[in-house]
């Protein structure tokens, strides 16, 4: 029914994965498997509304707090992950790191401290630091049952006086590792009883594999809490910006509000983002749901192919995302003389894990959000670089 298997040039787009690879690689003629959006076009029912919404002609200021849109948010949590939300709690901005980062501003100062769990996506570190924070690491262990956390040094970490707020990605950029209920329970509980405040960055919680099941922070939060997110990752619409939350507490929430527009002056949406969430959160499910079929057969193919060449990765699917978080530390490769074999002789981007954290040495992160015959290409070449430092 959908075609995810025809590639679509994405040369000349203004594209940061194809058009700007040089600005993280050095070279402009990769083959690239960096940033995660994908290489797909959206969902037909998205570039419909779209069409009918330019059709229209007028694009003038608009605004988000609106019947159709908030509906729209609540259906997709309820059909989705079967939970209720407050639409009075729900809020608006252009992107999750932007509210994330105003949030950091508004719940702690200067010098005070934001635990993530580590290895972490990169943007987390820049949101923190670029904000004068500390950054507090609760390690993420891999073990055979998954990428766990340690509840103990986890409190450890949230008793100390300097700790604010913990910032949770859920499911976990760049494990791929999806909280369980439990853990997620245990977590709330501890952060209330520190004192810890909550943001949960959710963007790819539509991306969720089989045998696992995404529980929104919302249905577990205590004391003061926000959850952010977007349909930019599930639907590849990133570039029309535009991204939504939830905060719990009315005043924290009013605060937010009053900064985003009297502060920041950003009171009217992009409204072709509005226009794009309604339409995949009432009617893009089926579109999604091929898409999710299409990427872990992707990421299974990823696993047959390393495990076949390299029988001791014994590398698995993740539980969540396209982004295949591929531990090479049983090869003995050296981190930097893998990345100058990928980009001088394959010709290839594909990211370092060291890009994620000190925990994130040994690892790359491959985005297989692509058509097969792509990834096909991209396996090839990794598979070779490695082979070459052998």
């Amino acid at each position: 029914m959908f075609d995810f298997s025809t590639p679509v040039d994405r040369h000349g787009t203004w594209c940061t994965q194809w058009d700007y690879v040089a600005d993280r690689f050095g070279a402009a003629d990769l083959l690239p498997f960096t940033i995660s959006d994908m290489d797909f076009a959206t969902a037909p029912v998205i570039l419909d509304a779209l069409q009918k919404r330019l059709s229209h002609g007028v694009l003038g200021y608009s605004r988000w707090k609106n019947d159709e849109f908030l509906g729209a948010i609540a259906h997709w949590y309820q059909t989705r992950f079967n939970s209720v939300i407050d639409k009075e709690a729900v809020v608006y901005g252009p992107s999750v790191i932007y509210m994330v980062s105003q949030l950091i501003r508004q719940w702690s100062e200067p010098g005070e401290a934001v635990l993530i769990h580590t290895p972490a996506y990169d943007a987390f570190y820049k949101a923190i630091e670029g904000n004068q924070r500390q950054v507090l690491s609760a390690p993420l262990h891999n073990t055979d049952g998954g990428w766990m956390c340690d509840m103990a040094a986890l409190e450890a970490q949230l008793a100390k006086p300097e700790c604010k707020i913990m910032l949770l990605c859920s499911p976990q950029n760049p494990t791929g590792k999806v909280w369980t209920r439990s853990e997620l329970e245990t977590m709330a509980t501890l952060c209330e009883q520190h004192g810890v405040r909550v943001i949960s960055d959710e963007i790819h919680m539509d991306m969720v594999w089989q045998g696992h099941t995404h529980t929104p922070w919302s249905d577990v939060g205590q004391g003061q809490w926000a959850l952010f997110t977007s349909g930019s990752k599930s639907f590849n619409i990133p570039a029309l910006t535009g991204a939504y939350g939830l905060i719990n507490d009315a005043s924290e929430r009013q605060q937010y509000l009053n900064v985003l527009k009297g502060q920041d002056g950003l009171s009217s949406p992009a409204i072709l983002a509005v226009v794009a969430h309604i339409a995949a959160y009432q009617e893009g499910g089926v579109w999604l749901d091929a898409l999710r079929a299409y990427l872990q057969s992707n990421l299974h193919y990823v696993a047959d192919t390393l495990n076949h060449e390299f029988a001791q990765l014994n590398w698995q699917p993740p539980q969540s995302t396209y982004l295949a978080w591929i531990d090479l530390r049983p090869l003995g490769i050296d981190d930097n003389a893998l990345q100058k074999a990928l980009i001088e002789q394959q010709k290839v981007a594909i990211m370092p894990g060291y890009t994620y954290g000190e925990e994130g040495k040994g690892f790359v992160r491959l985005n297989a959000g692509c058509p097969r015959v792509k990834l096909e290409e991209g396996v090839k070449r990794l598979v070779a670089a490695i082979k070459s430092l052998q």
